[in-house]
């Protein structure tokens, strides 16, 4: 029946749904608050237990279901494990993110309110982005996820440098959707679907075409192969990788340093969610030929961002280049996925591997933003040397951030060179062994300015005698991503089982 087909669909989406609902509450309850500004924290965070809720729900229906997902909207939108995994890892790293930045929202206590509702209408659009089966609600949940961010980046409006990474953001946004879209246009006039699941079994018969087929080209035909590449290069702004990866460290430097730590991780997951889905559901057919591109893309952003970080003074420029790079080595995972989908679909290196990286880098990349958070607010310096002797100041904080250092760099036993691991582990699976190769010298070349970081911590004198002290909530967030990175290093089977659940619902 239309009603309750209807309702069905509702439920499917509850998790954005209830994250929209939340975003409101916020917003209404600001209103009534008065002063106490801090009530809205509580209540964000406390409230992310209902899209959670509705998530488990859909996770265990999922999981009875002999197709293992279910679609809504009439075929715009899949609920599968995959798509929950994401939005499972972008409501936990809003928690931890709200849980983080109380003392740095002091900067903007009057608009705290409107602080925690855009980010969490930009989350909604990211959790759908990951469920997203049409070309169309792949570009409106992308613009869902964009516009709050340029609110979020230009939120310091005393500040010139946060106003200008509004406005950078917004302009490359622009452009980069309008390429998007532009790929999408000649995506859909080549193969006559919007929908990615119709997609990959209309690519074989391009080639076929009268007046199109050329078996020289790559990807079959000259419509594909320019929709494809445009769609890389619109991609290619959502993940910072080169060279559309210009805008990072001016958008990282100048914006709300939780507004960065929230594009390093909860954008860049849904971004490689989706690409996962264009590319491997979309254009599977012809992975032979994306994959060669993905992987000249990886090898060079994970050497332009180790490079250019080498030279960085800012802390938060130098994590911007190091997103960078990680964006990098997050593509040999794109890269091996075309190798994935073998002997029934349980052979899924590149996608698990990947999935796994998503996590580790989440709770590696926060760890290292909040204790950064919590060192800037009292020195009100984001420059390297403004961390001389912190050590000294605040052991826990240094330790934290010295922790994540070495996750970022590869060194074991954290959750960042489980996460390498796996990643070349499947780029060596794949016959990609070059690539494998270009990771490791990365890897090598990033220990450079990591440990510099480390050095200026624990090797310098402090210059100021006053200690650094960190709230309960913070002192929470930067427990909880320190103790992760330790564990998923230690023990990662609980993560990469959970990863090769949600990455085989890719291969159905």
């Amino acid at each position: 029946m239309p009603t309750e087909m209807g309702l069905r669909d509702v439920l499917l989406i509850s998790p954005e749904l209830a994250l929209t609902g939340l975003a409101v509450v916020v917003v209404l309850l600001d209103l009534v608050v008065g002063r106490r500004k801090g009530v809205l924290l509580v209540v964000g965070t406390i409230g992310l237990l209902v899209p959670a809720g509705f998530s488990v729900v859909l996770w265990n229906e999922v999981h009875s279901l002999p197709a293992g997902a279910e679609a809504a909207f009439f075929g715009t939108i899949v609920v599968d494990k995959f798509a929950l995994f994401f939005k499972f890892l972008i409501m936990g790293i809003l928690a931890l993110l709200l849980l983080a930045s109380g003392e740095y929202a002091e900067r903007f206590r009057q608009y705290q309110g409107e602080f925690i509702a855009l980010v969490f209408l930009s989350a909604t659009g990211l959790m759908l982005l990951a469920g997203a089966a049409d070309l169309i609600t792949v570009y409106i949940s992308l613009e869902l996820a964009a516009l709050p961010v340029v609110a979020l980046a230009a939120f310091l409006k005393t500040e010139v440098r946060s106003t200008e990474a509004g406005i950078k953001f917004l302009l490359l946004s622009g452009i980069s959707s309008a390429i998007l879209l532009y790929g999408f246009a000649f995506l859909y006039g080549a193969t006559g679907t919007v929908r990615l699941f119709s997609l990959d079994p209309a690519v074989p018969t391009i080639a076929m075409m009268a007046g199109q087929g050329d078996a020289t080209l790559p990807f079959g035909s000259f419509p594909l192969m320019v929709g494809a590449v445009l769609a890389v290069a619109g991609f290619g702004f959502k993940l910072s990788i080169v060279p559309f990866h210009m805008w990072t460290p001016d958008v990282y430097e100048g914006s709300p340093t939780p507004v960065a730590a929230f594009l390093a991780v909860a954008s860049k997951a849904a971004a490689f969610a989706v690409v996962l889905r264009v590319f491997h559901t979309g254009l599977g057919a012809v992975s032979t030929d994306w994959v060669l591109l993905f992987a000249g893309l990886s090898a060079a952003t994970m050497t332009v961002g180790n490079l250019a970080a080498m030279v960085q003074t800012n802390v938060k420029r130098l994590l911007g280049y190091s997103a960078i790079a990680h964006a990098g080595y997050m593509l040999i995972g794109v890269a091996a996925v075309a190798g994935d989908g073998a002997g029934s679909g349980q052979d899924v290196l590149g996608s698990s591997g990947l999935l796994f990286y998503l996590g580790a880098y989440a709770a590696t990349t926060m760890a290292a933003f909040f204790a950064v958070i919590a060192i800037t607010n009292r020195t009100g310096s984001d420059e390297i040397d403004g961390l001389t002797g912190v050590s000294q100041r605040a052991p826990w904080l240094a330790g934290v951030l010295a922790l994540a250092l070495v996750s970022l760099t590869g060194i074991p036993p954290t959750a960042g060179f489980m996460g390498k691991l796996f990643l070349f582990n499947a780029a060596v699976n794949a016959d990609l062994i070059w690539l494998a190769v270009f990771g490791v010298v990365n890897s090598v070349l990033s220990a450079y300015y990591y440990l510099r970081i480390i050095r200026v911590m624990y090797l310098q004198p402090a210059g100021v005698a006053a200690r650094i002290s960190v709230g309960i909530p913070a002192g929470a967030a930067l427990l909880v991503t320190g103790v992760s990175v330790l564990v998923l290093g230690i023990v990662p089977g609980e993560l990469l089982d959970v990863a090769r659940t949600a990455a085989i619902g890719l291969f159905r």
